[in-house]
């Protein structure tokens, strides 16, 4: 893998540190802020290509800097966080963090992460079919990793866009939890089966009629999800 521009946000210079030294050891390319600020400014000044980012930090906290780059930028973001419980690390993943990573962490570890995350890219998926899908009025450019409701941007992240890519592609086929976070997420991501149903849930709020009420992406109770919906 080609390195990547990396941006690690932490308040602990010893932690950016050592992050950076294991990632450098990738070949990646590492750019640094220490509190929320400046974090939010390298983001969208430097471009990076993922995102290393802590929750607790000085001035802008690491939820609020998720939830704003969400609404801007697909960037890949793993959240570092003392905060261990399931809940926690779902609120995370709700505003679109790609991976969680808890503290006290092994860099060796994280870098694996970063690894596995930036394998996901949208230009590293090019699977054999059409290139642009359309279902309706929902148009899926695969290529371009661009997909449109009614001409509408749909802004999707990462994952959201990999995860709609998979259900379009053979409507009606249902995939289980662990065959969505496979061919989503990689075989080698180490979360757990709920990841998938908040990715789902943050799909569905961005391009169903009624989230609660699902058109498109269909819920399979006992077995997972589904592309449905008529095609108008």
């Amino acid at each position: 893998m080609v390195g990547k521009r990396v941006l690690v946000v932490d308040d602990d210079v010893n932690t950016v540190e050592l992050v950076r030294l294991y990632l450098s050891r990738d070949g990646h390319r590492v750019i640094t802020a220490y509190e929320g600020d400046e974090a939010l400014r390298l983001a969208r000044e430097a471009h990076p290509d993922l995102i290393v980012l802590d929750l607790m930090l000085p001035g802008i906290d690491g939820l609020t800097i998720c939830r704003t780059l969400r609404a801007e930028s697909d960037v890949p973001i793993i959240m570092l966080t003392a905060k261990t419980t399931e809940e926690d690390r779902l609120t995370g993943l709700s505003l679109g963090a790609d991976d969680y990573v808890t503290k006290p962490f092994s860099p060796k570890e994280l870098a694996a992460r970063v690894r596995a995350v930036l394998r996901r890219l949208p230009e590293e998926y090019i699977e054999r079919g059409p290139s642009e899908i359309q279902h309706g009025k929902l148009t899926v450019n695969i290529l371009n990793h661009e997909a449109t409701l009614e001409g509408e941007n749909l802004q999707l992240t990462p994952i959201e866009f990999k995860l709609l890519g998979v259900l379009i592609r053979e409507p009606g086929r249902v995939f289980s939890r662990a065959q969505l976070i496979g061919k989503a997420m990689g075989y080698d991501f180490e979360g757990f089966d709920r990841t998938i149903d908040v990715h789902i849930l943050n799909l569905r709020r961005k391009m169903e009629p009624d989230p609660n009420h699902p058109v498109y992406i269909q819920t399979v109770y006992g077995t997972g999800y589904k592309f449905g919906g008529e095609d108008r």
